[in-house]
Order: structure tokens, then C-alpha cells, then sequence
């Protein structure tokens, strides 16, 4: 079987956003496509926790890349990017 050992505990970022249908979408931004969605939140960590063990299983971020942070931006305001 190729990909990693999943006996291995790993532990990884959870980005959870709510959609305009009122539904929650999960995904592992260290694993390339691991998303899921939920109508609550205990059936979302459900789904992204079996999502996350299938990608690991398939190789999927085998070399994964450590999240090292969230950090929030302010766009707008008065200044008026050049036009492209």
C-alpha cells in the first residue's frame, strides 16, 4: 500500500467556512484537495476526519507542508489600485 502510515497520529489544520446554502465546508489546506461539507459542525469534523485518513492512505501529503498560521487582511479603504 503506498502513502504513509496512518497508525501515525497526525494532527492538522481545519479551515471551516458556511455557504451561502447555509451549509459548512471544511478542507486541510496540508492536504491538496480534502474538502468536505455538512449541514452541522459534528458531521463536518466527522467527514474531514475521514477525508484526511483517505488522502493520507492515497499519498496525499505524504511531504505535506506545516500550516504555520492564519492571519486576517483589511482590503478597501481609500486608496484605488492602478488599473490592470
Amino acid at each position: 500500500m503506498r502513502g504513509i502510515n496512518v497508525s501515525v497520529m497526525r494532527e492538522f489544520a481545519v479551515v471551516i467556512e458556511k455557504g451561502e446554502d447555509g451549509y459548512y465546508v471544511a478542507s486541510v489546506p496540508a492536504l491538496p484537495g480534502c474538502h468536505t461539507q455538512a449541514k452541522t459542525i459534528p458531521q463536518l469534523m466527522k467527514r474531514i476526519k475521514e477525508a484526511a485518513e483517505l488522502c493520507i492512505e492515497c499519498g496525499v501529503g505524504a511531504d505535506a507542508m506545516k500550516l504555520v498560521g492564519l492571519r486576517k487582511i483589511a482590503v478597501g479603504g481609500h486608496a484605488r489600485p492602478a488599473p490592470c
